[in-house]
């Protein structure tokens, strides 16, 4: 059975996003939002399959962002299609040159856009060995696989407790980002009323002791909060 595909919308007009995500959704798509590319990094990027990219936005812009994803092995791969409303030839040519695979000028209809989801999809889901294990994060020999919840250090699996894997999942999908501690308590436990930023720095010492020799690769920026860095 085919999964679910996964949708990201960045964009600051909230009405707009808020609109798509609910026809998405409607379609049977996994649809998330974020409305600035700050806040769009502050999620689990790799795991979506495809996202939508406004330009113009706040403070990092929407070409930042692609070239971001770009640059990281993690989410390189994710197909963007911008959705903007800088409609000059030169920009759509600017935008694709990013590595962007399609670009939708505002305004747009909801038709077009759900077609061109459809083909950017379509183009870019792998053929796969059905079992090949293509839900999976890693670095060199470090492996999490994002369907089964599991942490293998060279070929040997490590006991992670669901807190250690979603930490180590964050850092190592967003490889070269540092998360401050605020952040990785937003992500990580959300719905939790109190958790002292003392909880981040406990799990990440374990975390470190795990991993064997990646664990020089979580790095502490003194002050702010956590990375991991190749």
């Amino acid at each position: 059975m085919e999964t679910t595909k996964r949708i990201l919308i960045v964009d600051d007009e909230e009405t707009l996003c808020d609109a798509l995500a609910f026809n998405l959704e409607a379609e049977g798509y996994e649809v998330e939002t974020a409305y600035s590319a700050e806040e769009a990094l502050t999620l689990v990027l790799a795991k979506f399959d495809l996202v939508l990219l406004d330009i113009m936005m706040g403070e990092i812009s929407g070409t930042q962002l692609a070239r971001i994803m770009k640059a990281n092995q993690a989410t390189a791969h994710i197909p963007i299609i911008f959705c903007t409303a800088k409609d000059t030839e030169e920009d759509m040519i600017k935008g694709l040159d990013l590595g962007a695979d399609d670009y939708i000028t505002k305004p747009y209809s909801l038709r077009t856009v759900m077609a061109r989801i459809r083909t950017v999809l379509r183009r870019t889901s792998p053929t796969q060995d059905p079992s090949a294990d293509i839900d999976k994060i890693s670095y060199k020999g470090l492996v999490l696989s994002t369907r089964n919840r599991t942490c293998t250090v060279d070929g040997n699996e490590v006991k992670m407790p669901k807190k250690e894997f979603e930490i180590l999942m964050t850092l190592l999908s967003n490889r070269g980002r540092i998360y401050s501690r605020a952040e990785l308590l937003k992500e990580i436990w959300p719905d939790e009323v109190v958790v002292l930023d003392r909880v981040v720095d406990v799990n990440v010492t374990r975390i470190r002791q795990k991993i064997g020799e990646y664990g020089k690769n979580i790095v502490t920026r003194t002050g702010y909060g956590y990375g991991f860095i190749e």
